[in-house]
């Protein structure tokens, strides 16, 4: 075999005349004196069998890297060489009235997010108002599966389109070991616009701390109040306590506090002003007189007297009459001194009539109620509002299975019975009252005229109410005498809803406009679920709201001009 060495060796003749007497002769440097061997077969047969399992080495991973696993590779390839992705466009900024900021964008500190997260207002009272965002979201991979952020509630959810901008396009280009190496960007994002509200966010701040104090000193459970611009339709401030921080919401790392959001009884995420319904009480009053006078059923200076009560015989019963109560005694009144004095026994008898005095009746009190906006939405451009509802024959037999009773009307002549309102529907038939039947679509954006409803209204009847309810706030015996301001004059009706038979809870509110002489603003207040005992109702509230503005914002103590002529 040729790779087996032979023990027999051949000497050559030059090997003979080499010996030591001619060695030192020869010219070492040129190779003088060596012998020349020629390569054996072993070493060739070594060399080539390295040559072949190089090369056999070398095709079994051409065969892995093209036939194998080719086109695993050939994917990875691509993909770390060039990728295409989204850049998240910026979110539109949001300012109040006066240009304040109430939700902008700022880089993320913490590096979790490779775009612009929001930031919001710290002043008190605004999250249900403007709401939050969700972020855009990557898988595990670092792809994109959801790549807009996402309005939740208030004004993020509302005017989602308009704040929302254009996601832009770039490639980026990795190397072998995936170190970016370049990135090109094939479309710029394109920002969301900018939106400017309505709101003075200095106002709606002091609402809510006002009735935040007084919640806590009157063992109240919520509270809510609005200030709307009768003209335009224009919320001129709006709050709801308790309230929440929408850049808690947003984060989403602050898990305990989000926790006592949802477990909060309060419900700090309902916007009470549009989404809460509540029993109105005697802030309905105003507007069974308006339909009173309208429908001729009594005349605006005839006198009833209100003795504390008043007794319903019971023709299957004598012993056991029906008895309707007064909160008190008022004695001899007109109309403008019932609603002044707010006198259960009045309405009770205007709305369902008693002995020779005509009443309304439920089914023309129903369509007045209904010509003013009760039970149905305003359709105000915010999320989640509730049309509430107007107790009527057709309700209580669906609700009940029962038949409508004189009782019933009363109840439902005082605000009392099945009745749920928004503060925002009262907010605007309050408005309607003061600028004479433009029933508008309440609204959160600045320099708008809203859309709205306008009703005949008659001016001689609404005269007598509001001229009543100016009474309310400087008459003796008047029920809002805490509006009373030299400041001002400001035509309001108090409201008592009891929420049980046992007179333990109650709502208290306040509603009205200002100035009485030419009307620009309507209000609204409400202290939610209160003890009986409460001192602090809602025109309490509503006069501390009103100092405030004389302190601090007197510009909505001056007249304006009326936009809509």
């Amino acid at each position: 075999m040729f790779w087996k060495r032979k023990n027999k060796k051949d000497v050559s003749f030059e090997e003979i005349l080499l010996d030591s007497s001619n060695l030192p002769s020869f010219n070492q440097g040129r190779m003088e004196g060596k012998k020349e061997l020629p390569i054996t077969s072993y070493n060739v047969g070594v060399v080539a069998v390295l040559f072949v399992l190089i090369a056999l080495w070398f095709l079994s991973k051409l065969f892995l890297l093209q036939i194998t696993q080719g086109a695993e590779f050939r994917d990875i390839s691509e993909n770390n060489s060039l990728d295409e992705t989204v850049i998240i466009a910026e979110r539109g900024v949001v300012y109040d009235r006066n240009g304040e900021l109430l939700a902008w964008n700022e880089p993320d500190k913490d590096g979790a997010y490779s775009f612009p997260v929001r930031a919001y207002t710290d002043r008190n009272g605004l999250g249900q108002l403007i709401g939050y965002v969700s972020y855009p979201l990557k898988d595990k991979r670092g792809f994109y599966y959801r790549t807009e952020y996402i309005g939740r509630n208030g004004v993020e959810s509302s005017f989602n389109e308009l704040l929302s901008g254009k996601n832009g396009q770039q490639l980026i280009e990795t190397d072998a070991l995936g170190e970016v190496i370049g990135e090109h960007i094939v479309e710029q994002p394109k920002s969301g616009k900018e939106l400017t509200l309505s709101l003075d966010v200095r106002l709606s701040e002091a609402m809510h701390d006002i009735i935040a104090t007084s919640t806590a000193q009157s063992g109240s459970r919520s509270g809510a109040a609005a200030i709307m611009d009768i003209h335009t339709g224009e919320i001129i401030a709006m709050t709801s306590y308790p309230s929440y921080d929408p850049e808690v919401m947003a984060d989403g790392d602050d898990i305990d506090l989000i926790a006592q959001y949802n477990t909060d009884e309060r419900f700090p995420f309902l916007n009470k002003v549009l989404a809460g319904v509540y029993t109105p009480g005697s802030i309905v009053k105003p507007f069974v007189a308006y339909a009173a006078l309208v429908e001729d059923v009594i005349s605006p200076n005839k006198i009833i007297v209100s003795t504390g009560e008043i007794v319903i015989p019971n023709p299957y019963n004598p012993n056991n009459p029906s008895v309707f109560r007064d909160w008190r005694a008022h004695g001899k009144m007109t109309m403008k001194e019932a609603i002044a004095f707010s006198s259960n026994v009045y309405f009770y008898i205007i709305g369902g009539g008693f002995r020779d005095q005509e009443g309304l009746g439920i089914m023309k009190i129903n369509t007045y109620f209904s010509l003013f906006g009760f039970g149905e939405r305003t359709n105000v451009d915010l999320a989640n509002e509730q049309s509430g509802t107007v107790p009527n024959p057709d309700w209580k037999r669906e609700h009940f299975d029962d038949d409508w009773r004189l009782g019933d009307t009363y109840f439902t002549s005082i605000g009392q019975y099945g009745w749920q309102v928004t503060p925002l529907q009262m907010l605007v038939a309050y408005g309607g009252l003061a600028n004479g039947g433009k029933f508008f679509v309440p609204h959160v954006e600045k320099g708008k005229v809203g859309e709205y409803r306008e009703v005949a209204l008659d001016p001689w009847a609404l005269d007598i109410v509001r001229e009543g309810m100016h009474m309310t706030t400087y008459y003796a015996g008047g029920t809002a005498r805490s509006l009373e301001k030299d400041y001002v004059k400001i035509a309001a009706k108090s409201g008592t809803a009891e929420l049980d038979s046992a007179k333990s809870r109650l709502n208290t509110w306040a509603a009205g406009f200002w100035p009485y002489e030419d009307p620009q603003y309507s209000f609204v207040v409400l202290m939610e679920n209160a003890p009986y005992s409460n001192s602090l109702g809602g025109t309490t509230l509503a006069g501390d709201i009103m100092d405030w503005i004389h302190e601090n914002a007197p510009e909505y103590l001056e007249i304006t001009e009326d936009l809509t002529e």
